[in-house]
């Protein structure tokens, strides 16, 4: 795939966060498990635990100076779906690791609605921040991936996933996805290794979601 193809097909991405926690994303920038971790010098059992293991529910963490932050629950996951679906040699505790090591983006509007309209998220709000691919891309598309899956979910048939799910553009196979699944569903996650401090510049808007619903306009 070439950048030119991610950006006409995709030319926004989004991203779904806790209520509340735009300022905070705006200060510190988008940050993946990992990075809220080493922000908020996490260390331990605790987060082995947060890092390592199924987060059933969402984790609140606190820190002396930076307040509160919500990590979020991996309510579509099971470690008996993931053991079904997982490459040999690859372990549940090695896929949350993975997964929480990275930023993830959805790129097309109708997986986030249907994220934020599932069972399990649509009686609350969240911050459903809009960014400009083209402009993402410009400062960091060598440290982007793509999945052609919902990489954090193993509800119904569990998708194989493995040391190749996450791609690099220019080798990422958006042809072969294309012809199976036509473009919309060509490409399902863009994602970017541990944080995008400078995620401000690219962002178009900002809006609290409750369900489908628009509750009101950030920015």
């Amino acid at each position: 795939m070439t950048i030119q193809e991610l950006v006409t097909n995709y030319p926004h991405a989004y991203h779904m966060a806790e209520s509340g926690t735009w300022d905070s994303i705006r200060r510190h920038g988008l940050l993946s498990t990992n990075a809220l971790l080493d922000l908020f010098e996490i260390n331990g059992r605790e987060r082995q635990q947060i890092f390592e293991q199924h987060r059933p529910e969402s984790v609140t963490i606190n820190h002396p100076k930076h307040g509160k932050a919500v990590i979020r629950d991996q309510k579509p996951m099971r470690d008996s779906a993931l053991l079904k679906c997982l490459d040999k040699g690859i372990t549940p505790t090695n896929w949350y690791q993975t997964l929480n090591r990275n930023v993830f983006f959805w790129v097309s509007n109708e997986r986030l609605s249907r994220l934020l309209g599932a069972r399990a998220y649509n009686k609350k709000s969240h911050c459903v921040i809009t960014i400009d691919t083209a402009a993402l891309l410009a400062q960091h598309a060598n440290r982007v991936k793509l999945c052609h899956i919902n990489s954090g979910s193993t509800i119904y048939t569990p998708q194989p996933r493995g040391a190749d799910t996450f791609r690099t553009i220019d080798d990422y196979p958006f042809d072969k996805w294309k012809q199976k699944r036509g473009v919309k569903d060509a490409v399902v996650e863009l994602v970017i290794d541990y944080s995008v401090p400078d995620i401000a510049r690219f962002v178009l808007r900002v809006d609290e979601r409750r369900g489908t619903n628009l509750v009101k306009r950030i920015l």
